[in-house]
């Protein structure tokens, strides 16, 4: 009974094994064809490195804490 139980263990965690290697390939094989026929849409943004955008961002930040710590 013992010896049963393990087969169907090392049954059940192949069926795992390979349903979620499969879904790994398939998900590799999408984003290579979405990059060929679609690069535009994950095309990287470069980050702006502009003083004033760091600082509304900084302030927007201090400001959900101050309203966070007052409410």
């Amino acid at each position: 009974m013992i010896i049963e139980a393990i087969k169907y263990m090392f049954l059940g965690m192949g069926i795992v094994f390979l349903f979620l290697y499969l879904m790994v390939v398939v998900l590799e094989w999408q984003h290579k064809l979405l990059l060929k026929y679609f690069p535009e849409h994950f095309e990287e943004e470069k980050p702006k490195s502009d003083r004033r955008e760091r600082l509304k961002k900084v302030a927007a930040i201090t400001a959900a804490l101050h309203h966070m710590r007052n409410s």
